[in-house]
Order: C-alpha cells, then structure tokens, then sequence
C-alpha cells in the first residue's frame, strides 16, 4: 500500500513564519511535522510515499534527501549519533513529490497524485497532523479496511463548540469504536452538526475515490473538498482512533504540542518543568 501526504498549502495561519518555509517542515520539538507523519506511515507497513506539494515546498525534499555535505562534517567531527540521525531520515522510505499547480483544495491535492497509486486501495495522511497511540493511527485504519473490504476514515470525538472547524460524521456503530457512515458534512454549524465524531486527518481510501473527487463540484471555500467526495463512496467505516490526534493547523495547538512532545523526553523534562514554573510565578 501506498501513503499520499497533501502538502501544498500555503499555511497562511502560521504567518510570517511561514511565509518562505512550508507549514509542514515547522518543527515540533526536535523534528518537523511531516516527518513525525512519514514515521507514522513506516511503523504502519507503508514505505512507498507520494507528497503532493505547491511552491515554497523544496525544503521538505531536501529534508528527506542525502546531504553529503552534512554527513562528511558530522563524519569527521566524530559526531556518530548525529550522523545516524541524518542518515536514518534519508533512509526513512522511499518517497516521490508530486506538484499541484493550482490550490483546488484536499480533493484536488489527492487527485494529483492519482498516476502513482496504479488502482490500488492506499492512505491519505494530511501533513499538518501528528498521531500519537499504542497502535500507529494508519495501521488502525488498515484493520478495519482488511475486515470490511472498504473506505476507513479516522474519527475523534471533539467538543460541539469545535464542530464548524472539521468534517463530521453521522453514522451507526457496528462494533466498538467502529461506524458504518451514513452522512459526511464539511465544517457544519454547531447546531447542524449530525454528530460531535470529527474526521481526523488519516484515510484509507479505495481507489474510486478518484472518479468521486473527479464528479465533485467546489464546495466549501469554493475548493474541491475532499469530504464530499467520501460521501459519494458506497460504503466508508470509520475508526475512533485509539490514541491521540494534534492538529498542527494553527499557533497554539502547534505550541501545546510541542511542549507536550518535550515533556517526553527525559533530556528535557525537568529543566522544562522548572522554566514553565519560573514563567507562572514571575506573571
């Protein structure tokens, strides 16, 4: 199977900061975004990746490209974890980049990469998300798409106040944490929403999702949303992930995530504990 990362937006919340660098490569702690993405993609099974990409985006080729320059300066600086590190990134997966020309929306973003996927069943990982649980988010996904032989889509309960701000579903439960969906809506009004179940940013799609997006009029932003085709599939399930989703998408959850992923490590934790209560004291 094969994993497509949209990763063409402009990231206009992050401005300036990302005015000259891709949203996705901001970094999380000690890493970008979208590397914490591939990872995931990786410990699910998957290590064939296509990144859908628009202007400004060269830095996440690089990212994951050799750097003789690099390796040869940690090399014989003696400096062996770092040099693991650097090459570990490089070997991660084998990835190809696809441009979209035009910004059409997460449809049109999924549609550009249609060549590649040979009509073959693969996942969709947006870029701006970072998973976190005992099983990878998109090996979850896998699962359910194994048992019932269709579309799987990652849920999240999120408060009703939340709603407007993501796709949501209305659907049956066939078993524990899993829905067979009835009805997709793109960003509804809190008191429209058919539920408070969010769709989460991880997809496992057949591959006549492309004719759906292909019959898909721009919806919402005037964009191609990539929701309105999922509801014209015959069947979709969806998934409550077990776990944890961060969405990247704006300032704050950026900044809680990365303290967060910060507290993990045993490096950090402390000195991180002692500053933040050196700042509440000092207020």
């Amino acid at each position: 199977m094969k994993a497509v990362i949209p990763a063409a937006g402009f990231g206009t919340r992050f401005l300036p900061a990302t005015k000259a660098q891709p949203k996705e490569m901001l970094p999380v702690y000690d890493k970008p975004t979208i590397q914490y993405v591939i990872e995931e993609a990786v410990a699910s099974g998957i290590d064939d990746i296509i990144i859908v990409t628009g202007r400004n985006k060269r830095s996440i080729e690089d990212h994951f490209d050799k750097s003789f320059e690099l390796e040869q300066t940690l090399q014989s600086a003696g400096k062996d974890d770092r040099l693991r590190q650097v090459r570990a990134i490089t070997d991660l997966a084998d990835i190809c980049y696809v441009r979209q020309k035009e910004q059409k929306g997460l449809g049109d973003a999924i549609y550009c990469a249609k060549k590649h996927i040979n009509d073959q069943p693969f996942a969709v990982m947006l870029g701006d998300s970072i998973t976190k649980g005992p099983v990878p988010c998109t090996k979850q996904l896998i699962d359910v798409f194994d048992k019932y032989e269709s579309s799987a889509i990652s849920l999240e309960r999120v408060p009703k106040e939340k709603v407007e701000r993501y796709g949501i579903i209305k659907g049956v439960e066939v078993e524990k944490d899993i829905y067979k969906i009835d009805k997709l809506v793109e960003k509804p009004l809190m008191h429209q929403a058919p539920s408070n179940l969010a769709i989460m940013g991880r997809y496992v799609l057949t591959p006549d999702i492309f004719d759906k997006i292909d019959e898909t009029e721009p919806g919402v932003g005037g964009e191609i949303q990539l929701t309105d085709a999922l509801s014209k599939l015959d069947a979709i399930y969806g998934n409550t992930f077990e776990g944890k989703t961060y969405d990247i998408g704006n300032r704050l959850e950026w900044l809680k995530t990365s303290i967060e992923f910060a507290m993990d490590d045993p490096e950090s934790k402390d000195n991180l504990i002692q500053y933040m209560k050196e700042i509440v004291d000092g207020e």
